[in-house]
């Protein structure tokens, strides 16, 4: 839960939810194929599918703010640092959108590539 004090009353948000909102963000940028959720000890990626987007998310309440590591898959053949910037863009402009403030930090992983 993240936690928000406000000067009526504490507001609290699921980390689901603000995973949801990040996943919506990174699958809308320009040559991504999807969130990835990877295995580390078989060194397997899988695709989530749509309703599962959040699983390749982690959020992090930090006294900072919100720290938010995201996995994806790309396409074959795009510049990848493009790509990694325009989601985070996207995902800070979701995240202040939604909630009201920026997240502390946005870090995307490559964890695999497709050919489309």
């Amino acid at each position: 839960m993240i936690k928000y004090e406000k000067e009526y009353g504490n507001i609290y948000i699921a980390t689901d939810v603000v995973a949801k909102i990040v996943g919506n963000a990174a699958t809308s940028c320009f040559g991504v194929v999807g969130m990835a959720l990877s295995d580390a000890a078989d060194g397997i990626v899988s695709l989530l599918k749509k309703d599962r987007i959040e699983k390749g998310v982690k959020v992090t309440s930090t006294p900072e703010g919100l720290a938010i590591d995201i996995h994806i898959i790309v396409s074959y053949g795009y510049n990848l640092s493009a790509i990694a910037k325009s989601i985070e863009n996207e995902v800070s402009y979701a995240i202040e959108r939604e909630l009201g403030t920026r997240p502390a930090s946005c870090k995307v992983f490559i964890d695999s590539m497709r050919v489309e």
